[in-house]
C-alpha cells in the first residue's frame, strides 16, 4: 500500500475514533472518554509490538533510547502535555458539534509556522502566508450563518463556542508536542516508539486520572468493553498506518494527507449525529485542509 492510502487510513481512523467516542462514551464525561481513547489501543499495540520486533530486539532499542537522557527527558515533557491536550480535546467533542471543533486542528501547522517566524525569525514564505490565511478563513466560514450580525460575528461565535476554544488550546499543544514527537523518533526507532510510547501513554493517561479524579474505572470498562476495545482498534490503525506512512513519505506532506480526517470528521458529524450547515462546514474544512497542504509546501 502506497503511503498516500496509509495516510488516508489514519485519517479515517482518527476520524472514526472521534466520531465513536462522542457517540458511544460522551454521557460519562471527558474523563472516562480520554480512558476509552488511551487504554482502548493497548491490546492491539502490544500485539502489533509483539508480531514486529523480538522480545531481544525489542528490549535491545528500549534499552537504547531509555537509556538516552535526551529521549527521557522528551518523554517526560511530552506525557503531561499530551494527557492535557487528550482531556480539552476529549471535552471539545463531548460538548460541541465534530463540524465546528475537528477543523480547528488545522490551526496546529499554522502555529508551528508563526513559531518559527516569532521565535525562531525563520521567514515566511508566501505558501505559508497563504496557508496560515487560508486556514483563517475557513474558520470564519464555519459560522458564517452568524454574519447577518455583523462582519466580525462569525470570530465572535467561534469564541462564545465553548468546544471551539478548547480546541484551539488542542492545537496549540500538538504544535508543541508534534515537534517532541519528532525529536522523540529521531532518538529511537519509528515503528518501535509508535507501539511504545502510545502504550505508556494508555497507561500513564488512566493512573494519573484515578489518582486525580477518582473515576469509576473498573465498572466502566466492563460495562463498555466492546464499545472501548472498538475505539482502541480504531486509534490503533491510526498509530500504525501513520508511522508506516511517515516512514515513505516526506513527513509534511504525510501529515498534511492525514489532516483529511478534518474533512472525514465533518461527514461523520452529519451521519452520527445530523449537525447542522453540514454543507457549509464541509467547504470551510475543506479550505483549512488546503490552507494545511500549502503550510506543507513550506516543510519540504
Amino acid at each position: 500500500m502506497s503511503w498516500f492510502w496509509l495516510a488516508l487510513t489514519a485519517a479515517f481512523s482518527v476520524a472514526l475514533g472521534d466520531a465513536l467516542n462522542k457517540k458511544f462514551f460522551s454521557r460519562e464525561g471527558m474523563v472516562l472518554m480520554a480512558v476509552a481513547r488511551t487504554l482502548g489501543p493497548l491490546p492491539f499495540l502490544v500485539a502489533f509490538l509483539l508480531a514486529t520486533f523480538s522480545p531481544a530486539e525489542f528490549l535491545h532499542r528500549t534499552l537504547l533510547a531509555f537509556g538516552n537522557p535526551d529521549f527521557v527527558r522528551t518523554v517526560a515533557l511530552l506525557l503531561p502535555l499530551e494527557t492535557l491536550a487528550i482531556l480539552l480535546y476529549m471535552e471539545a467533542i463531548r460538548i460541541s458539534p465534530l463540524s465546528l471543533t475537528l477543523p480547528l486542528l488545522s490551526f496546529t501547522p499554522a502555529f508551528i509556522i508563526l513559531t518559527g517566524y516569532v521565535v525562531l525569525g525563520e521567514r515566511l514564505s508566501w505558501a505559508g502566508i497563504g496557508g496560515i490565511l487560508l486556514v483563517v478563513a475557513g474558520s470564519y466560514l464555519l459560522n458564517l450563518p452568524a454574519v447577518s450580525e455583523g462582519p466580525l460575528a462569525p470570530f465572535r461565535a467561534l469564541v462564545r463556542e465553548r468546544g471551539s476554544l478548547l480546541m484551539f488550546g488542542v492545537a496549540l499543544i500538538y504544535a508543541v508536542t508534534s515537534v517532541l514527537g519528532k525529536r522523540a523518533v529521531l532518538l529511537s526507532d519509528p515503528l518501535w516508539f509508535a507501539g511504545t510510547y502510545f502504550v505508556i501513554l494508555g497507561l500513564f493517561v488512566p493512573a494519573v486520572l484515578a489518582i486525580l479524579k477518582r473515576p469509576p474505572l473498573l465498572s466502566f470498562l466492563r460495562e463498555n468493553a466492546k464499545g472501548v476495545l472498538l475505539l482502541g482498534l480504531t486509534q490503533a490503525l491510526m498509530v500504525v498506518a501513520h508511522m508506516k506512512a511517515i516512514s515513505l513519505a516526506p513527513a509534511a506532506y504525510m501529515i498534511a494527507v492525514k489532516r483529511t480526517s478534518i474533512l472525514f470528521g465533518v461527514l461523520l458529524g452529519g451521519a452520527f449525529f445530523r449537525e447542522s450547515h453540514l454543507r457549509l462546514r464541509l467547504f470551510a474544512a475543506l479550505v483549512m485542509v488546503s490552507g494545511v497542504f500549502l503550510l506543507a509546501l513550506t516543510q519540504k
